[in-house]
């Protein structure tokens, strides 16, 4: 089973840090999307806002249009941990993640709560596996170490979960991070000519309680379910934008459904694919953070994919 492609021969580097780009502004966005019809159902969400395909704020947390969540946040942290180390140390991530908690985020998930003030208590890095840990906070702030191990896949297991185990400790929750990465790895890569329907197939052939075929509904944030429901509209979707509305409409988790959808849709599609009213709409300093952490995690973990004197992204 081919779970991570090869580099493309040829490389264009240029290409894969643009898809590269358009996946992390692509979870930010949906996450931005989905946080206004965050734990309400279809019916609800259809009353309340007809179609909801806009950024307009709002929803149980009552956040300022283009405001992003925990989701991003944690992605922004684990990225900053990376770039600052230059390498993977799990100790930095868990202060990386602490610090973020101190900050007062908008939202946090209880099982993260809980992970970090054991780590801050008496500095675990491993949680103990525990059957309440199945949930998507730890495959929502992946991303960057899909980035940073683009050109070493070898290292994306291990990185991946351990930054995972720091709060979550679960094997659907560990093979889910699996999953998504290679999924968004691979559009990272290859962009429209990833083998992604061939990928999923082979993933939920080995992992069957993920096949998008078992999605019926709205969710919660149980780990199976979220991918259950940002594969099915993946899958049956044609554009960035039709998934993210989808998804946003379908009610649940709707914002970690969208940022896990985002990993593998904003790549696939690119930059272009992203609806421009969208990112206008996102926080200025989100999109600034994400543009310097995309940079700056190819030039430390991937140079071979910076090209001399390539410009900024």
């Amino acid at each position: 089973m081919n779970l991570f492609p090869r580099l493309p021969e040829g490389g264009e580097p240029t290409k894969i840090r643009r898809r590269a780009l358009a996946g992390y502004l692509g979870l930010a966005v949906g996450d931005a999307l989905g946080a206004t019809t965050e734990f309400l159902r279809p019916q609800e969400i259809s009353s309340r806002y007809g179609l909801h395909q806009d950024i307009t704020g709002g929803g149980w947390l009552n956040l300022k249009a283009g405001r992003v969540t925990d989701d991003t946040e944690m992605n922004l942290a684990l990225g900053k941990a990376l770039v600052n180390e230059r390498d993977f140390k799990v100790e930095a991530v868990g202060h990386s993640f602490s610090e973020w908690m101190s900050s007062k985020p908008v939202d946090i998930g209880s099982t993260v709560r809980q992970g970090l003030k054991s780590f801050r208590r008496d500095g675990t890095t491993v949680q103990e596996e525990n059957e309440y840990h199945g949930g998507n906070g730890a495959a929502m702030r992946l991303y960057p170490v899909v980035l940073a191990t683009l050109t070493r896949p070898e290292n994306f297991e291990p990185w991946a979960i351990a930054q995972a185990h720091l709060t979550h400790h679960h094997h659907e929750s560990d093979a889910g991070i699996l999953m998504i990465g290679a999924l968004s790895r691979a559009a990272i890569l290859l962009g429209q000519a990833a083998p992604l329907d061939q990928m999923i197939l082979d993933w939920t052939q080995r992992y069957p309680q993920f096949s998008p075929k078992l999605f019926k509904g709205s969710y919660d944030g149980y780990i199976v379910n979220s991918i259950r429901c940002m594969l099915y509209y993946f899958n049956n979707t044609g554009s960035f934008e039709d998934c993210m509305v989808k998804i946003a409409n379908a009610g649940g988790d709707t914002d970690t459904n969208a940022v896990l959808a985002g990993m593998i849709a904003g790549p696939f599609y690119g930059l272009e694919g992203l609806p421009s009213r969208w990112l206008k709409k996102l926080e200025k300093t989100v999109r600034g953070q994400i543009e310097t952490q995309v940079q700056d995690l190819f030039e430390i973990f991937n140079p071979d994919l910076v090209e001399p004197n390539s410009p900024t992204l």
